[in-house]
């Protein structure tokens, strides 16, 4: 029995996941223009951003009041929202839906949280098989340097003080992408993960996405499966012209 539910409808449904600085969102974003570039309609869709929740994660990420299970609860809720409100309508309109992060991101982070791998995995069985998963394989200091190097601050539960692991941030947030980058390498064969090798120039990388794309999806986008439309879409907002 499949662990998510298969997707049988036109669209198809591109996940890319890696641990914090991997370069996942930035190469999703090229693919997408690449897609959209052909004339392909295009949705997108990202973690932890639906306006049902937002606020109320925001509140409990400010009070610091989530416990691992809550935690969990939450972004499954988040999750839902969006798959029901966005992609399942886009799957269904035969468009390319792009996410970053995907159910992979809740079986990775909340078990490393504390939260039983059986019970979160279950949680997300009503979540759509993905056509393709990529998982963008970075050394965890290359990927520290990036997010370290680049950011004023980090956050209380991005850098997983919530499981006092150090009384340092920025230690607690190397020692908490570990075990999450642990549990990546644990699940990429068992998932099916097309591994990409995040250390590889910006453009070897992307080749290999469209590669992988083509070599996949070619034969529905050439048969005219997948829908042409002059527009793409955004999980927050209406529909914006191709670029």
């Amino acid at each position: 029995m499949p662990l998510l539910t298969p997707n049988r409808f036109k669209g198809k449904l591109i996940v890319v996941e890696g641990i914090d600085g991997s370069g996942k969102s930035t190469q999703l974003s090229l693919l997408a223009q690449w897609l959209r570039s052909r004339g392909l309609a295009v949705a997108f869709s990202e973690w932890n951003s639906s306006p049902l929740v937002r606020d109320t994660t925001r509140r409990g990420k400010k009070k610091q009041m989530f416990t691992p299970t809550t935690f969990s609860l939450i972004h499954a809720t988040d999750f839902a929202d969006r798959q029901e409100r966005f992609i399942l309508p886009m799957l269904k309109a035969g468009a390319i839906v792009c996410a970053d992060r995907f159910a992979y991101t809740a079986f990775a982070r909340d078990v490393v949280r504390g939260v039983s791998p059986r019970w979160v995995r279950n949680l997300y069985k009503f979540a759509f098989q993905p056509n393709l998963a990529f998982y963008f394989r970075a050394p965890l200091e290359v990927a520290l340097g990036r997010i370290l190097g680049g950011r004023d601050s980090i956050k209380y539960y991005e850098a997983g003080m919530d499981l006092n692991l150090s009384r340092r941030i920025e230690e607690s947030f190397r020692l908490f992408q570990g075990r999450i980058l642990e549990e990546y390498e644990g699940m990429a064969e068992e998932m099916g993960f097309h591994v990409i090798d995040a250390t590889r120039s910006i453009e070897d990388q992307q080749m290999e996405m469209r590669k992988v794309v083509m070599e996949h999806l070619g034969e529905a986008i050439a048969s005219g499966q997948i829908l042409h439309k002059e527009g793409a879409f955004r999980a927050d907002t209406q529909p914006i012209a191709i670029l």
